[in-house]
């Protein structure tokens, strides 16, 4: 099987949004407790499983989709997947903003982080970037 790379601004953005979810994963999986502090959790000593869920629910997902996506970037699908993945993530984000007193400058970044990496990653299936 071949793997092409990306040449164009339409292949870079999802491209690139997959490679970035890859690296958190990456993060989570091997600096559980760092990605726990990141996003403002924390792990009690009488719940080492927290650590454990740090490595499999958020690094396991965000491993697996973002290499999937990284391997299949020019597939609409798999382009839709993840930026409807980040995109949701975003929304969560947004009605904590205004639901949780949660308007912080932390939420607004991170906010602005996943949607950005949503708009990478649908920007071609909408034909919003040429090729």
């Amino acid at each position: 099987m071949i793997m092409p790379l990306p040449q164009t601004n339409a292949d870079m953005l999802p491209f690139v949004a997959a490679l970035v979810t890859m690296l958190f994963g990456l993060v989570a999986l091997f600096a559980p407790r760092l990605t726990l502090r990141a996003l403002r959790l924390q792990a009690v000593d009488r719940h080492p499983e927290a650590v454990g869920e740090s490595r499999a629910t958020i690094a396991g997902f965000w491993l697996g989709v973002g290499l999937v996506s990284a391997a299949f970037f020019d597939q609409p699908f798999v382009q839709m997947a993840l930026g409807a993945g980040w995109l949701f993530t975003g929304f969560g984000r947004l009605v904590s903003i205004l639901s949780d007193r949660g308007a912080t400058v932390y939420n607004w970044l991170f906010l602005a982080l996943n949607l950005l990496l949503a708009l990478m990653a649908l920007a071609p299936v909408f034909g919003l970037v040429s090729s």
